[in-house]
C-alpha cells in the first residue's frame, strides 16, 4: 500500500467554469503540466476525484465526463505527465436523471471514491494528500485520513474567506504548484 495524491479537477487542475459544456473550455493552469509530472517523478501516484453533478442534472453525460479525462490525459502527456486514475461521481439528490437523483457516499466528501482508487491501486489513503479548491475537497481528506490541502485557485479563496467550523486544512496554498511542493517536503 502507497501513498498518493488525490486531487480534485475543476479548480485544482483545470479552471473552474461551472460545468463544462465542452472540451473547447478544458484549460490547464500554467503550473498544472510541471506539477503532475514532479508528483509523478517523485513516484506518487495521482488520482482525481471529481464531483461531476451535471450527470444528474441532465447537463452532460457519463460519456463526455470520461471524453473530458481523456481530452486532459492528452493535454498532460504531451508534457511528460499523467493522471493514473479517473473517479467521478455523477449523482446529486437535487438532479432530474432518474438514475442518478440520489444521495450517495461517492459524492465528497463522501470517501466511497477514494476507498475504490485504494482497492483499485493498492493505495493507503492514510498515508495520502488530498487538495483541491473546497470544503468538500478538505473533508474528503479528513474523512479518509489523509492530509488536506485547500488551494486558493478556483474557488478556494471564497472558501478560505469562510471557514468551515468542523473542517479545517492542513494547509492552504496558493496553487497546485505550492502544494505538490508541501507534500514532497512532506515525503522526503
Amino acid at each position: 500500500m502507497k501513498p498518493a495524491v488525490f486531487l480534485d479537477r475543476d479548480g485544482t487542475l483545470i479552471t473552474d467554469v461551472g460545468y463544462l459544456k465542452s472540451l473547447d473550455e478544458v484549460a490547464l493552469f500554467p503550473w498544472t503540466i510541471d506539477t503532475v509530472r514532479a508528483l509523478n517523478r517523485a513516484g506518487l501516484p495521482v488520482v482525481v476525484i471529481t464531483n461531476q453533478a451535471g450527470v444528474a442534472r441532465g447537463m452532460f453525460d457519463e460519456a463526455f465526463v470520461d471524453d473530458t479525462h481523456r481530452y486532459l490525459s492528452s493535454l498532460l502527456a504531451a508534457g511528460g505527465a499523467h493522471v493514473d486514475a479517473y473517479y467521478y461521481c455523477p449523482h446529486h439528490p437535487d438532479g432530474k436523471v432518474a438514475p442518478y437523483v440520489r444521495a450517495c457516499d461517492c459524492r465528497k466528501p463522501g470517501r466511497a471514491l477514494v476507498d475504490r482508487a485504494a482497492r483499485d491501486l493498492g493505495l493507503d489513503p492514510a498515508r495520502s494528500f488530498v487538495v483541491g479548491d473546497t470544503w468538500l475537497d478538505v473533508g474528503l481528506g479528513r474523512a479518509v485520513g489523509a492530509r488536506s490541502i485547500l488551494v486558493r485557485t478556483g474557488g478556494g479563496r471564497w472558501w478560505e474567506a469562510r471557514p468551515h467550523g468542523t473542517v479545517t486544512a492542513d494547509v492552504i496554498v496558493d496553487n497546485l504548484a505550492a502544494a505538490a511542493s508541501w507534500i514532497l517536503e512532506k515525503c522526503s
